[in-house]
Formats: C-alpha cells, structure tokens, sequence
C-alpha cells in the first residue's frame, strides 16, 4: 500500500465540482477524486479544525467505533471501477468496513488514520506531476483563500449521483 497525504480540497472549473487532492507520500503522483459537496465540506472543515458545536456524521461515526472499544488505523482506497472508488475503513482488529473514498478520507482526518491506496489504483488513476513544487504551492495558495462555504450547493439544485466517489472519467482532467 502507498501512503498518501491530503493537500486539500478544491472546486474545479467550469463544472463547479469539487475534487479532493492526494499526494504519494514518497512520490510525485497525485491522485484526485471528484467528490459531493457536502463530503468536500466535511474535508474542508476536518482540515480547518473546525469543531462543530455538535457532532456532524463523520464525527459521529468516529465517536462510536471509539464508544464501542474499537480504532480507525487506517483507510485504504482499494479500487476504481466504473469511475468510481472504493475504500475501506481498518479497524485495530483487522475489521474492514466498506466505504466510499471521499466518507473514508474525512473519518481519518478526524481520527488520524493514514490514508492508503494500493499500488495498482496509484498507477491506474494517478497523475505525475513534472512541475510538482509549483502545483503544489499553487494548490496551498488556493486552500488559502477557500472556504467549506465555497461547497454549498443552492438549495434545489442536486448532486447528480448522490455524491458517488467519481475517477477520472467523471470530469476535467485536474489542472484544467
């Protein structure tokens, strides 16, 4: 499994959907996956150190593996099938519990679990990056300035699919 650190949250342009940035740890891919907004929210406020004044869900769900005895150690992104990812939370006794990739990535900014991907996902759906320190900064200068209002969806309008986890092939290629 390859660890990954996550650089953020950003809306990409001109379809307005929200993307959550990965970076190999000891590499130079990235691995972007377009999310729902109200899960970009949720990244934007664990990122943030916001604390609501009561648990929203991912903390919630954090709050109840921890009640039960029990410790999110890591979450792994398994598999893009169709356009879509699939992850799964690891429990400290080895338990994996399905999920979608954009849920996965906000519990483990709340319980400082590793985020982890499997070598295969890496090279299917990652992208190198030749001007990496300067993405990269680009991408910290525009965390800067966002904030997880910049993600609310106008009431009426819908998220489509529900807020699947999307690949690739679901919008503009990053950095477009």
């Amino acid at each position: 499994m390859i660890a990954l650190d996550v650089l953020g949250v950003r809306v990409e342009m001109p379809t307005s959907q929200p993307i959550v940035l990965l970076r190999e740890r000891d590499g130079s891919r990235y691995l972007p996956i377009w999310i729902g907004a109200a899960e970009a929210t949720s990244i934007a406020y664990a990122q943030e150190g916001v604390e609501p004044p009561r648990p929203l869900t991912h903390d919630l769900l954090v709050d109840v593996v921890e009640a039960v005895g029990r410790r999110i150690t890591s979450v792994e992104i398994v598999t893009l099938d169709e356009g879509v990812f699939y992850a799964n939370l690891v429990l400290d006794d080895g338990t994996r519990v399905d999920s979608r990739s954009s849920d996965a990535i906000a519990v483990a900014l709340r319980c400082g679990a590793d985020v982890l991907a499997t070598e295969e996902l890496v090279a299917q759906a990652g992208v190198e990056s030749s001007e990496e320190e300067d993405e990269v900064e680009r991408f910290k200068e525009f965390l800067e300035d966002i904030s997880p209002e910049d993600f609310e969806t106008p009431e009426g309008e819908g998220e489509g699919d529900g807020g699947a986890d999307a690949g690739p092939g679901a919008g503009p290629e990053p950095g477009r």
